[in-house]
């Protein structure tokens, strides 16, 4: 089968179409027929080698968590799906999801009228955006600040916030900030005179900050709080240096996947894709991704 692989840490070049065996489901495993993969700025740093010290990665490698596709082989004890069936998911080493074929022992069916580009937007959304909040404890009634919140992860972490009866800011690009208003948050940008801004939107403070961006602002949410505490990064290595809490992945929950992509499915919720890819374009869309110019969720497709 083809798949992208990398074999040396760097840049977007490192990333090669190049053929690889067809992996075989093991106990409790599916095997995935690729129809959307799902790309995460997380992905970039483990390409780039950022995240080597905290996330070792043996190379080479495929990388990618987020599927959705075909269910084509089951493996032993496998029960509740069956060849042919519609899923989304993650993808299970040592496969990764940039590839025709993945393996997978954490899925939930694709809702009938959900399609596999919009449901690969949810498995790290979903899992990262309720982790993080409960982690935070933000409650009704507070204040939330998420840097990064036109993003895959940003947009559902908004709008689970609101619902929750949370003021949420939300720092996005110019280009973006109509989006985040609309899920209930207030806009506002990146970059120098941050802190200032905040404060101007939030005279009494904000009561904890979710980094989803990974884009130097941890030391100015430092300066908002007053210290480290109630302050979540998913994407900058500078947390481990600074005493933030960097928040990787915990359980994941099928209910909680299947419950988002049931609601997304009837508009409930709402997530963004921001570019598709061809899957021989990988190194386009981590170049994207680099760049911080995806406005919502990139996508490689067969």
């Amino acid at each position: 089968m083809k798949a992208i692989t990398f074999d040396t840490f760097g840049g977007p070049e490192v990333l090669r179409l190049v053929e690889v065996p067809l992996p075989s489901p093991g106990p409790d495993q599916i095997r995935v027929q690729i129809q959307a993969a799902g790309v995460n700025p997380f992905d970039g740093k483990v390409r780039s080698g950022a995240m080597e010290e905290f996330f070792p990665t043996p190379l080479p490698a495929v990388p990618g968590i987020e599927l959705a596709g075909v269910v084509d082989a089951l493996g032993a004890g496998v029960t509740g799906v069956a060849v042919g069936d519609r899923v989304v998911g993650w993808a299970a080493a040592p496969t990764g999801s940039y590839a025709e074929y993945a393996l997978s022992t954490t899925w939930a069916p694709i809702p009938d009228d959900l399609d596999f580009v919009a449901a690969v937007t949810l498995p790290v959304a979903v899992d990262t955006a309720n982790r993080v909040l409960n982690q935070l404890k933000v409650t009704a009634g507070e204040t939330l600040l998420v840097h990064g919140a036109s993003g895959a992860v940003g947009q559902l972490a908004v709008q689970v916030a609101v619902a929750r009866g949370v003021t949420v800011i939300g720092t996005a690009a110019e280009k973006n900030q109509d989006r985040v208003r609309a899920l209930g948050a207030v806009p506002t940008g990146y970059g120098p005179g941050l802190v200032d801004r905040v404060r101007a939107l939030a005279p009494d403070g904000v009561d904890a900050v979710f980094d989803v961006a990974g884009k130097g602002a941890l030391p100015d949410s430092i300066e908002l709080r007053g210290g480290v505490d109630r302050i979540i990064t998913i994407a900058d290595p500078d947390a481990y240096r600074l005493g933030v809490t960097f928040s990787n992945a915990g359980e994941r929950s099928t209910g909680d996947l299947f419950a988002f992509a049931d609601r997304l499915a009837r508009g409930e919720v709402s997530t963004t894709v921001g570019a598709r890819y061809e899957l021989a374009r990988a190194a386009d869309a981590h170049r994207l991704l680099d760049e911080g110019h995806a406005g919502g969720k990139v996508v490689l497709i067969p």
